[in-house]
């Protein structure tokens, strides 16, 4: 039986740690696939259960020399995940500071040669406090590279901790025989490199703290802690974990919505920003879906818990981003290859560094340093962590906007776009009839408030969409509803009844209901005339023979539509809009929003054959859709974005999921896409760029160890930084 299972790894230090650990993983039998993510530090494992378990993959990574941060219950892992990496900075922190002030007499003495008097074994005292301070920072402080470079070293493997254990041993060992034949020391070079590297990593920790800054802050919106209401009705505190479907909570104002579940009892403004990105509140009452970790505003209710655990919403949503984190751009493919044979290559080009140097000049000291530079100077760690940095810091970006990019490949796939194509219903449109203008027949001596009457008496019995417009319309005007008698719904055409006092026959619905009751339809079809071009519905309401005005429904265009589409238009891309209605609806709509191109009377079936048409022309295409009836043309699309689907993750269709429907988060995600697409390039050009030029610099020796050990940390640092700037994103 196949399991998926996600492992999170500590004391990684490169990418080649990275890449050794899934090659030892890949090689257990049953291991399906192993991707092992050195800036989420996590593993993702694929395996068969029968063949082999998951303490025996625990146990690949810990014989490696690596260590395993074991799971706890969800409510907690925020807190302990947090916990866990201040420790850990804090623990740099503290081993930098040491390092520094008992690095900084050696380092010193390269400029100022203090002396202490005396001697021992026929070293002078100054030799051996130099020593013993190189000797606590390489070999205590500096413990853990060591540690690591002999584990791979039993594997006859090596990685980064091989090189910075190499580079510092050999100038230690050197050192010491020096120290004792007299000739010139080199402790500052070893005691320098350990305490610059140490600051390096201390610096990349808390870069990658910052990184996954947008995704911490993701995890602990969840709530930790309900107020469940017993069968015998009485309010108790409990865990979040020890809530089960089917409970009923109590949530009061400025309290988390705990878990996701049915409004029962109450109404309240629901502030759902954190899952959707939308500021503004929205308004439940009983029947109504809420969410866990969105906050009740105002009013006092009580839910039905319907999904917990990995089942609600926001969990979803932090397993599709953590999921997505694990892409790999097809060149960040290649540096990981490199990564992997990479530090073999250094090893030997150290070597035949030193050889060259030392048969060259006969200098065996400085031969040795130079080989020592090429060593610590070289970097696989920022080639390793260029795009999945990156990735990191875009897919948590965009999840706290309510941008939800399900995987990697959205940030690739945005780069050539040309056309996007936006489905009207539901994605311009709210995909809800509502009531654009009361019409008043000029003939006789009616009021809007009179058709507005008559007309909500017969629509609050429907549940035409057509009549609930109608019905919503009258929802927040202070309406005295006539009493109906001999209400009957006819299909296609409307709704007929009798006022129960007046006995006066009354009538809600399109020209052929008009007809079919033998009135005089003169007015009504100079009003159908006149708005022809409006892509709106006419209702119109009668009472007795005579016609008393109607109602424009039209679907109503969300905000910010036609700024969207001002916004595609500013990147360079084609707006094209696509609908099911008829000529005239979709046209009046293209125009109000600004759309030239646009296609009507398409069948759901045939946009799929749309966008394929844009595609055969050579051109990349975006599908914008509601996720679901657009499945097929999200999928077909090089670029599928899935509109309000936020309920229903696990189901969309589309590489990108915009949380709630405004229109205007279509031009975020793309631009956010597109710049973190850009980020990776600058940071695999860069990682590339810093070994192709700095090895070769190490190897004509103009580069000290000293200098290669600032530039080999900063070169991780400066990814990570440029990574950084996909937060500053607009």
């Amino acid at each position: 039986m196949s399991k998926k299972e996600t492992i999170k790894i500590t004391g990684m230090h490169c990418a080649s740690c990275a890449a050794n650990i899934s090659r030892d993983l890949q090689g257990q039998e049953g291991v399906r696939m192993a991707d092992v993510n050195y800036a989420t530090e996590k593993a993702v494992i694929e395996y068969d259960e029968g063949k082999v378990q998951y303490e025996k993959l625990k146990e690949t990574i810990t014989k490696a020399g690596y260590g395993i941060e074991e799971k706890s219950h969800h409510h907690k892992d925020d807190n302990d995940h947090d916990h866990n990496h201040g420790g850990n900075i804090k623990k740099e922190r503290f081993r930098v500071i040491l390092s520094v002030i008992l690095s900084l007499p050696v380092v010193i003495r390269m400029f100022f040669m203090w002396e202490v008097p005396g001697e021992f074994l026929g070293v002078s005292l100054t030799n051996w406090i130099q020593h013993d301070l190189t000797f606590i920072v390489v070999f205590f402080l500096g413990w853990k590279f060591h540690r690591v470079a002999f584990e791979q070293l039993k594997r006859f493997r090596a990685n980064m901790d091989t090189l910075i254990s190499m580079g510092t041993l050999t100038a230690y060992f050197y050192s010491l025989y020096a120290m004792f034949a007299g000739q010139e020391l080199y402790f500052e070079s070893a005691a320098s490199i350990t305490t610059l590297i140490l600051l390096g990593k201390y610096l990349e920790l808390k870069s990658k703290g910052r990184a996954s800054q947008a995704m911490k802050k993701l995890m602990e919106l969840g709530a930790k802690k309900a107020k469940l209401i017993t069968s015998e009705g009485k309010e108790v505190e409990i865990e979040i974990d020890d809530i089960k479907v089917g409970n009923i909570l109590l949530v009061r104002p400025s309290e988390k919505v705990p878990l996701d579940g049915v409004v029962v009892e109450g109404e309240s403004n629901i502030n759902e920003s954190m899952l959707t990105g939308e500021s503004l509140p929205v308004s439940k009452r009983a029947g109504d879906k809420v969410f866990g970790a969105t906050i009740n505003e105002n009013g006092v209710i009580k839910i039905k818990v319907t999904e917990v655990g990995e089942g609600t919403v926001l969990a979803q949503i932090i397993k599709t981003v953590e999921d997505a984190q694990h892409y790999k751009a097809p060149i960040q493919k290649l540096a990981d290859r490199i990564s992997a044979i990479f530090v073999p290559i250094v090893i030997v080009i150290a070597i035949v560094s030193f050889l060259g140097w030392f048969f060259v000049s006969g200098d065996f000291p400085l031969a040795l340093i130079n080989g020592v530079a090429v060593l610590i100077i070289a970097c696989p760690c920022a080639l390793g962590i260029a795009t999945p940095i990156a990735v990191m810091v875009g897919t948590s970006v965009g999840a706290r906007k309510g941008i939800l990019i399900k995987n990697g490949e959205s940030f690739e796939k945005a780069k050539n776009i040309e056309v996007i194509v936006l489905d009207k219903t539901g994605t311009l449109t709210k995909g809800e009839p509502k009531v654009q203008e009361i019409l008043v027949n000029e003939n006789y001596d009616f009021k809007p408030e009179q058709v507005l009457k008559i007309g909500g008496s017969l629509a609050t019995l429907s549940e035409h969409p057509l009549s609930r417009a109608v019905n919503d319309f009258t929802g927040d005007k202070d309406v005295q509803f006539a009493d109906i008698e001999g209400f009957e719904e006819i299909s296609g055409q409307g709704i007929s009844g009798a006022c129960r006092i007046h006995k006066v026959r009354l009538l809600l619905g399109n020209i052929k209901l008009l007809q079919n009751n033998n009135l005089d339809i003169a007015w009504a079809e100079n009003i159908l005339e006149k708005y022809s071009n409006s892509g709106g519905t006419i209702n119109f309401v009668t009472h007795g023979d005579r016609i008393m005005g109607g109602f424009l429904i039209a679907d109503e265009i969300k905000e910010g539509a036609k700024e969207a589409i001002g916004q595609i238009k500013e990147l360079g891309l084609e707006p094209i809009m696509i609908s099911g209605d008829n000529k005239i609806a979709a046209g009046s709509v293209a125009d109000k929003i600004g759309i030239k191109n646009y296609l009507s009377e398409v069948l759901p079936h045939e946009k799929q054959n749309e966008v394929k048409k844009l595609q055969k022309q050579g051109k990349k295409v975006v599908f914008v859709g509601d996720g679901i009836n657009d499945a097929p043309s999200l999928v077909q699309a090089d670029l599928g974005i899935a509109m309000g689907a936020g309920t229903d993750i696990a189901k969309e269709s589309g590489n990108i999921i915009l949380m709630k429907g405004d229109p205007r988060k279509i031009v975020e995600a793309i631009s956010l896409s597109k710049k973190t697409f850009n980020i990776i390039k600058q940071n695999l050009f860069w990682a590339f760029f810093y070994n192709v030029v700095a090895i070769p610099l190490a190897i004509a020796g103009l580069i000290s160890p000293m200098l290669a050990a600032v530039a080999m940390s900063l070169s991780s640092v400066t990814v990570i930084t440029n990574s950084l700037r996909i937060y500053r994103n607009r």
